[in-house]
């Protein structure tokens, strides 16, 4: 899926710099990683809900498409930050958006996939994803480097609506 690789990029740009951007908007230690661990969690518990919950009410497309326009707005939600409060709350809007898009990506990607070929296809979604994650690590690097965070996160914002309108094509496929 072209879409999932636009995201893992997009996605991957801030990586071990969120230390970084935490500590500028007045985070200490403690605070940064509360920041960071309520967003895991958050993604955790509610993955599982919407996982248990889509399963029988949301259609996947559906909740992939909104969760990653989701995840798109809460990218563009870090140039509002500026203490670490509003940190925990585009934390937790992102870990819900992420909790959308978890289980439904897992599920259509399931159903797609070449079942002669199961190891190999979840192997290359999983590498390619890794693999994305260092480039845009480094790309991240470089943009806050040279220019400033406030650029990484509309760069980082701009892929992930790239990614939303990737996968809103799968609704348009789907219906036909």
């Amino acid at each position: 899926m072209r879409g999932s690789n636009v995201w893992n990029l997009g996605e991957g740009m801030l990586g071990p710099l969120f230390a970084v951007f935490a500590g500028r908007v007045g985070g200490n230690l403690l605070e940064m990683s509360w920041a960071w661990a309520t967003y895991l969690m958050v993604t955790g518990v509610f993955t599982i809900i919407v996982g248990k919950v889509a399963d029988k009410k949301i259609k996947k497309t559906h909740l992939l498409v909104f969760g990653n326009a989701l995840n798109a707005l809460f990218t563009f939600g870090y140039l509002l930050v500026d203490g670490p409060l509003q940190l925990f709350a585009v934390q937790v809007g992102l870990g819900l958006a992420s909790a959308m898009v978890i289980p439904a990506w897992d599920a259509l990607y399931s159903e797609f996939e070449d079942k002669k070929h199961d190891e190999f296809e979840w192997g290359l979604a999983s590498g390619e994803a890794q693999i994305l994650a260092g480039v845009a690590i480094v790309a991240g690097g470089f943009v806050v480097n040279y220019y400033s965070f406030s650029l990484l996160f509309i760069m980082m914002g701009a892929l992930k609506v790239i990614a939303t309108i990737c996968y809103a094509r799968i609704l348009r496929v789907s219906k036909a």
